[in-house]
């Protein structure tokens, strides 16, 4: 006679990024719809702004509210990444800890079978351990970036910006997976004030180091060998859990926003617009946007360009939107970006290449324009390059700066030269195979269900 499977309680704790608590959530629910109890822990005005969980559900999701902190340099109302420039970040970080601080209230009181957590919070595997509580560290990044950071114990070998420019020795297999030198500058650059006292790769190796297993937002079918090899430098279980798209769109205008956009993409031909976006997060220079505009306005194809609303906003150049108007569109408000993108008239997706824009454009087949900034961007971009998806926008070596005739000719070699269809016919692979292949998907939410059930913690 079958045993019945325990129910267990699964705590989820994100980092307060939409590009991490979006896929979080998503794998809440994924644990939740497969018979567990799930409880989901952000603050406030982020879960205000997070899609809509159903009032019908008939899963075991619980969604809790606990405060954010307020700390000297943070502004009143900001919760997220998204509410303060990068060089605020720090500040969120050092409210993030005593935020933790009641997440640990709440764990020593619930003693949950698991915990689920992000990179920042590296006060809770600690608290976990003590009380028994299995541990796993959810990335939601990809493996090729895994393994090109490597173990924390070889950290102390690259210290230096150029150290990051070359190949990691620990990858053992021919690749091109290395960091420009303005990226990597451009990282360590932003690595100034911290108000919070611990660095990023310090919160890094506590957060992995204290894991019994790693959750990688992932498939074997992408990329095998990069999953293989942080098995083996990470010397711990290594879990890929499908790309975990995001089910729910929040319509925070009414309808009434997906009405214009949806009028406007209706008036192009089927796959002739280019859909620009730069995340939630990047904040281009003035050049740099000067040099984007221009560049998609020298194209000549049309565009539909999301920008994030910024203090001071940024300036487009004189005339810009006059002289585009009806093939080209700036929109500055929130945008379902899955929804454009799947939209028949879409034809190319430009990216920073956050790996979150980056699933939601294979998802639907969309090759890629990639224009990566900050984190492991550049690193996403090698590699999706190496896989005939998408063309990098060439910069200059000396400094990184973007050329405006470099953004044309990718943009028109993605969206309508003859070369360019070897892309759009891998994007449109890539979809049915891996990223748009439901079957596949689920599969991989059920193998991880079914591990966070036999798992057992070492005592």
């Amino acid at each position: 006679m079958a045993t019945e499977t325990k129910k267990h309680h699964v705590a989820v704790v994100p980092w307060l990024a939409f590009g991490h608590m979006i896929p979080f959530l998503e794998l809440a629910k994924s644990i939740a719809q497969r018979g567990h109890r799930v409880s989901f822990i952000s603050t406030p005005g982020n879960l205000h702004r997070l899609p809509n969980i159903p009032s019908h559900q008939t899963y075991d999701l619980n969604i809790l509210k606990f405060p954010l902190p307020r700390v000297h340099g943070l502004p009143e109302s900001a919760e997220a990444t998204n509410d303060v420039p990068m060089n605020k970040v720090h500040f969120l970080k050092k409210a993030y800890d005593e935020f933790e601080t009641e997440v640990a209230s709440f764990l020593e009181s619930s003693r949950p079978d698991w915990l689920i957590y992000d990179f920042a919070s590296h006060k809770l595997p600690s608290v976990g351990a003590k009380l028994g509580i299995s541990l796993a560290f959810f990335s939601t990044s990809n493996g090729w970036s895994g393994a090109f950071f490597g173990p924390p114990s070889r950290a102390h070998e690259r210290t230096k910006p150029e150290d990051f420019t070359i190949q990691p020795p620990w990858i053992p297999f021919p690749c091109k997976l290395a960091f420009r030198r303005h990226e990597i500058e451009r990282m360590f650059d932003g690595a100034g004030e911290n108000a919070s006292g611990v660095s990023d790769w310090e919160r890094f190796c506590m957060s992995l180091g204290g894991c019994d297993v790693v959750l990688i937002r992932s498939c074997s079918e992408l990329e095998s060998e990069f999953l293989q090899l942080v098995r083996e430098v990470l010397q711990k279980p290594v879990i890929p859990v499908g790309f975990l798209p995001q089910s729910a769109i929040k319509e925070t205008d009414s309808d009434e926003a997906w009405k214009t956009i949806s009028g406007w993409l209706h008036g192009h031909l089927k796959g002739s617009v280019l859909y620009v976006a730069l995340g939630t997060e990047v904040q281009p220079t003035q050049d740099e946007l000067t040099e984007l505009a221009t560049g998609l306005e020298l194209s000549g194809l049309p565009f539909f360009w999301t920008m994030r609303k910024r203090d001071p906003p940024p300036e487009l150049p004189t005339g810009f939107e006059e002289r585009v108007r009806g093939r080209g569109i700036v929109w500055t408000s929130w945008v379902p970006q899955a929804k454009i993108l799947s939209h028949d008239s879409v034809g190319g997706f430009l990216t920073h290449c956050g790996w979150g824009s980056i699933i939601e454009g294979l998802q639907q087949g969309r090759p890629l324009v990639m224009l990566p900034f900050q984190a492991e961007q550049g690193l996403n971009a090698r590699v999706l390059e190496a896989k005939t998806v998408g063309v990098e926008v060439p910069r200059t070596v000396e400094d990184g700066s973007l050329s405006r005739d470099s953004i044309a000719e990718a943009v028109k070699l993605i969206m309508e030269d003859e070369r360019g269809q070897a892309y759009r016919g891998k994007a449109g692979e890539m979809k049915n195979k891996i990223f748009g292949n439901r079957d596949l998907q689920e599969k991989y939410k059920d193998d991880l269900v079914e591990y966070l059930e036999k798992f057992k913690r070492p005592v």
